[in-house]
């Protein structure tokens, strides 16, 4: 009996011994506006256009320093050496719409096999990646790229599905 008395007493004494501070766990930060990331943003678009894009997306027009609920709309530029983003929202913070403007970046394979098999002997010089979204959900995606073959020079369109405008 004094055995199994010790024992439980020791069984007491060890569970306070592993006893820890509290974790603090990470911040969980909510996405607010969704609907234009899950527009705006596909599986293969380009790192800086998808970085960009999630900080127009978690940006919190609250915390400016001329935030006042008289005015109702807020133009915002997001820039990187990459691209800019103008984004509009309203007092709420919620998107409203989004103009988008990236140079040189990695395109999709949908666009570059588009060239490819159009174009064949031409190699892209020049690409520009240009986005308008608007909070109905209707986006444009639209890709301007100068193509080169020697001295010639031609510019096209393309959608981001790789169809020529």
């Amino acid at each position: 009996m004094k055995k199994i008395i010790f024992g439980l007493f020791l069984m007491g004494l060890t569970t306070q011994v592993y006893a820890q501070d509290p974790i603090q766990l990470p911040e969980i930060v909510l996405v607010h506006n969704y609907k234009y990331l899950s527009s705006a943003g596909t599986s293969d678009v380009a790192i800086p256009v998808e970085k960009l894009q999630l900080k127009v997306s978690d940006f919190n027009v609250k915390e400016l320093d001329i935030y006042s609920d008289e005015y109702d709309l807020y133009d915002v530029y997001f820039i990187i050496p990459e691209g800019k983003i103008l984004a509009s929202y309203d007092k709420n913070n919620n998107l409203l719409r989004t103009i988008e403007r990236y140079k040189d970046i990695n395109m999709p394979s949908e666009v570059l096999n588009a060239v490819a098999r159009r174009f064949p002997k031409w190699s892209i010089a020049k690409n520009v990646y240009l986005v308008n979204y608007h909070e109905s959900g209707k986006i444009r995606k639209l890709y301007k790229l100068t193509l080169e073959n020697g001295n010639q020079r031609i510019k096209v369109k393309l959608n981001d599905k790789g169809v020529f405008q």
